[in-house]
């Protein structure tokens, strides 16, 4: 107890010196007990040296696991599993609540090489009617990946192949021993983590740095980390991206060994999966075949896989650049940019991908309007590829327009790290040329004249779209999508846009979007009135 707070509470109104005498010994009494009743508390739960010896702590961790002996026998694991994901990069709002998939796993992992094969059915908002998408094979092994779907085989993704391998380096069996043969293993201040007194061991493997959080109590990992790029996938737009994976839920498995059911992981603090094993057997039978990667599919890999700066420009399947209008192209790709030639410049709507993409579309725009300056660049959208390509723009004195509700993010974006992938603003900083849009914005004049209308619904919440008076072509950002068979996905969408239209008293013929072609406006209301017109009520079936 405070010394002057005891003074407060004991000190009789108007005592005399006798009395104060009296309080004062009382006083000095209750400090000194309530002090040691503290330090033996500190002493059951154990004190926690804030910089212990790194590989002791370490041995302690790998003890609590079962032994070194338990935990060098592991040569395989095979796990039945449930997991879902969460669509960070997609989601209605960037801080959540996120789209969901759900996910059913039999998975199979080679401790000893770093394989893993997959097999994954899923589920969510995304898949046909909601249905399970069942029987998706991945194998990743010797730095490739393939995948395997209705008895078709091909490549897989580079993201995947580097997924799959961060879950197999950060596991606990092998993390442990990566970090006991690090040249540069050494401890940092323990912390508090879950409430918890924590060790903290830091090391770099394979050039990437890496963290362990062990429970000082338990000698447990409670969590393993790793800060790598991710330049093949969504993730890209964040740079040099921290991975947490948080062990929980575990059981005494076979031969004494202590393994961890439930894995957390976490994406720059966000959360992105949660996995619980149900089922797990430790050194499987495996079958001689289970990794084999053929040759060709590895070539096929090997020439597929582009980092997304090095994408090119457009896609194939999605049609060639063209233009909608005198002066206003459209650039299709897996997310497509329009360039718009107005009297004084170019504006670019869209800035998807990464920067390199970005750096693709400015010269795009050069070679086809020579000396015509770039005056502006618009994002629509708050969904990380819609997005990710903006720093380019800002590295070169750009304006950006952008809806005001998606600024944070887009600040997030300019200063996330780049030092495994430094692009132009990572290499020359510089900030921003916001231009915020709040309101009804007009950018130009003439017949390319375009208007910016935040939507303010509730898919659209953080999207704007793009207005050609003298054209009556509609740009959506992202809220008309076709899907093959020629149906829009997502009717809601179009319902959202058209109360958008009819608020704003717009003229639209044309209306397309990130992902879809131009479409007549009479479609997009058909669409919507379709999908309002209830399904036929089934009869009801007697009872028998």
């Amino acid at each position: 107890m405070n010394f002057a707070l005891c003074l407060r509470v004991m000190r009789p109104h108007g005592a005399c010196k006798s009395s104060l005498a009296v309080v004062l010994l009382g006083c000095l009494w209750l400090v000194g007990a309530t002090n040691g009743w503290a330090q033996g508390k500190a002493r059951q739960r154990g004190s926690v040296a804030a910089t212990p010896n790194a590989k002791e702590v370490l041995q302690t961790a790998i003890k609590a696991l079962g032994g070194e002996t338990a935990l060098r026998g592991i040569q395989a694991l095979r796990w039945e599993a449930i997991r879902h994901t969460h669509m960070l990069e997609q989601s209605e709002r960037p801080a959540g609540p996120w789209l969901v998939s759900y996910e059913q796993l039999s998975e199979l992992r080679d401790v000893q090489t770093g394989s893993l094969r997959q097999t994954i059915s899923s589920r969510s908002i995304l898949t046909p009617n909601g249905d399970w998408m069942k029987g998706m094979t991945m194998i990743v092994a010797g730095g490739a990946a393939a995948m395997e779907f209705n008895g078709r085989k091909g490549p897989g993704m580079a993201a995947q192949a580097q997924e799959g391998e961060e879950s197999l380096a950060l596991a606990p069996e092998r993390i442990l021993f990566t970090a006991l043969n690090a040249a540069d293993l050494r401890a940092e201040t323990s912390l508090t983590l879950q409430d918890v007194p924590h060790h903290v061991l830091a090391f770099t493997a394979q050039g990437k740095p890496h963290k362990l959080f062990l429970n000082a109590h338990t000698g447990l990992p409670t969590a393993a980390e790793q800060v790598s790029a991710h330049p093949y996938g969504m993730f890209s737009v964040w740079g040099d991206v921290t991975t947490r994976i948080y062990f929980s839920t575990w059981m005494l498995e076979a031969g004494g060994l202590h393994y961890p059911r439930q894995w957390d992981v976490q994406r720059n603090g966000m959360p992105y999966q949660s996995l619980t094993i149900t089922q797990l057997t430790i050194n499987p039978a495996i079958p001689a075949d289970s990794f084999t990667i053929p040759t060709n599919i590895k070539d096929a890999y090997a020439k597929f896989q582009q980092k997304w700066d090095d994408l090119p420009l457009g896609f194939r399947g999605r049609g060639q650049i063209a233009e909608l209008a005198e002066g206003v192209v459209r650039i299709p790709g897996s997310w497509d940019v329009t360039l718009v030639r107005q009297t004084d410049g170019i504006v670019i709507l869209e800035a998807p991908i990464s920067s390199g993409y970005s750096a693709k579309v400015i010269a795009e725009a050069e070679k086809r309007f020579p000396g015509v300056p770039i005056k502006a660049v618009v994002s629509t959208s708050d969904a990380w590829p819609h997005l990710a390509g903006v720093r380019e723009y800002a590295a070169r004195g750009i304006p950006i327009y952008a809806l005001d509700v998606n600024q944070p993010l887009l600040e997030k974006v300019m200063t996330a790290p780049r030092r495994t992938f430094p692009d132009a603003l990572a290499q020359t900083p510089k900030r921003p040329q916001w231009r915020i849009v709040a309101g009804k914005t007009v950018l130009g004049e003439g017949p390319n004249r375009l208007e910016l209308y935040p939507l303010r619904t509730e898919s659209g919440e953080r999207m704007l779209m793009a207005y050609l008076p003298e054209r009556r072509v509609l740009y959506a950002a992202d809220l008309i999508q076709r899907q093959p068979d020629g149906s829009f996905f997502m009717p809601q969408y179009l319902s959202e846009l058209m109360d958008a239209v009819a608020r704003e008293k717009l003229t639209v013929e044309r209306a397309y979007a990130m992902h879809s072609a131009p479409s007549a406006w009479q479609e997009i209301t058909s669409a919507v009135q379709k999908a309002a017109v209830a399904a036929p009520r089934e009869p009801e079936k007697a009872n028998k």
